[in-house]
């Protein structure tokens, strides 16, 4: 019999706050977390801002031996998971700990220590580069890390789809539990490339925003002015069960993760295919998994990077896929606030759709001023909405055409 699927744990660190309701009451209220960028010195590139992870403390989860041999994405992810675990009052020696899989994505890994390291090898002094830079570096690094602290013994990798990776990740959960391989699963995505390195390449891609001297309104996704993506970073962990195996052990129940649908563009490495076609086909892919007909969706997080060409393509792909139904779904893009986190952005925007079901509120997209007639859905402008959501749906889109669908529904018991 296929298992059914349902949250009972979730936990974050990120741009808007150090806990899932930190963060919520922050998105409800519109509150940017874009700045200055402090983590370095960004003199000399042409991008000085960034959605930074403020006055983060690594001891929470773990001691200040283990800080210095352990990169900061890895750090975020033992934070949030400390949190989600404890919701869900998930404990290995409680559990059979071969059954409890952790799959925690990371797009890039640990890309300041091994920059730092670079640099040092540049110098021809060997004897400086730490003995800890793999394990630092690796984008398993999160997910191992979680399994140990924890003792969980099951499955334990990480999935990298650039973007996506998040999505993928928590899909892939879901897959392992729905076929009995797991009965629970510590899942989401870890990202930190802040980095001189990180965000001067982003930005000779010609992704990022430059607006330096205006970072109050940036990013503005689906506004026609838009002007690109403000690099992100941070962590967002949830911890997934068979239905079966949360009414066992009398855990509260968030809600249920129906589906995941995924595809490919096989179009371009950074672009997405501008008619949005794969996007959509994942969209209903996912529906169809999950045996929810478009018009029963209430909410859709969208990708919404505030780049020209992402914009525009998700919107025709959410048209594509709900048709008319499309100008009625409120649509939020979160990164409007949190910046893109990279590879954790989706871990994080799936808790917004599980809040938003939870709570019956919409998160807004904040900075929109100027609609755009190729972006001209609902984007819930400015302010958060009251609206009930019993279905709603996170879209994750990553370079290389990586579509990744999760389909969250209100738990009915």
């Amino acid at each position: 019999m296929t298992e059914r699927v349902v949250i009972t744990g979730m936990g974050t660190v990120n741009p808007l706050g150090h806990t899932v309701a930190e963060t919520w009451q922050a998105a409800l209220e519109g509150t940017s977390g874009v700045a200055p960028i402090t983590l370095f010195d960004s003199s000399s590139l042409k991008v000085h801002i960034a959605a930074e992870v403020k006055n983060f403390d690594p001891t929470r989860a773990i001691d200040r031996k283990e800080v210095r041999r352990t990169s900061r994405f890895e750090q975020f992810a033992l934070v949030a998971a400390q949190e989600a675990i404890a919701q869900a009052g998930l404990s290995a020696d409680e559990e059979n700990p071969y059954r409890v899989a952790v799959i925690v994505a990371s797009a890039i890994g640990g890309l300041e220590r091994l920059s730092e390291n670079i640099l040092i090898a540049h110098q021809r002094e060997p004897s400086r580069i730490s003995p800890f830079v793999i394990p630092m570096m690796m984008s398993n690094g999160a997910a191992s890390l979680i399994a140990m602290h924890h003792g969980f013994q099951g499955p334990s990798f990480s999935t990298a789809s650039a973007c996506a990776s998040g999505n993928d990740a928590i899909g892939v959960a879901w897959q392992m539990i729905r076929s009995g391989m797991a009965d629970a699963a510590i899942t989401g995505g870890s990202e930190a490339t802040i980095t001189f390195t990180g965000v001067g390449a982003f930005d000779r891609l010609g992704a990022l925003s430059r607006r330096n001297d205006d970072w109050s309104m940036t990013p503005q996704p689906f506004d026609k002015n838009r002007d690109g993506l403000v690099m992100g970073e941070g962590a967002g962990i949830l911890v997934l069960e068979s239905e079966r195996h949360a009414k066992a052990r009398g855990a509260e129940i968030l809600a249920e993760l129906a589906a995941y649908g995924a595809t490919a563009d096989a179009y371009h490495v950074t672009a997405p295919h501008p008619e949005g076609a794969a996007g959509a086909k994942a969209i209903l892919l996912a529906l169809e998994a999950a045996g929810i007909p478009p018009d029963e969706v209430d909410y859709i997080n969208a990708h919404g990077t505030a780049t020209q060409l992402n914009d525009v393509s998700e919107t025709r792909a959410i048209k594509r896929a709900f048709g008319e139904q499309a100008y009625r779904i409120p649509i939020s893009s979160t990164k409007s606030m949190t910046g893109h986190m990279m590879g954790s952005t989706g871990a994080l925007e799936a808790i917004f759709c599980i809040q938003a079901i939870r709570e019956g509120m919409v998160p807004p997209t904040i900075h929109y001023e100027t609609p755009d007639p190729e972006c001209d859905l609902d984007y819930v402008p400015n302010e958060a909405r009251e609206h009930p959501a019993h279905v709603a749906i996170s879209n994750a889109f990553g370079f290389g055409g990586h579509n990744a669908i999760l389909v969250f529904r209100k738990y009915g018991g």
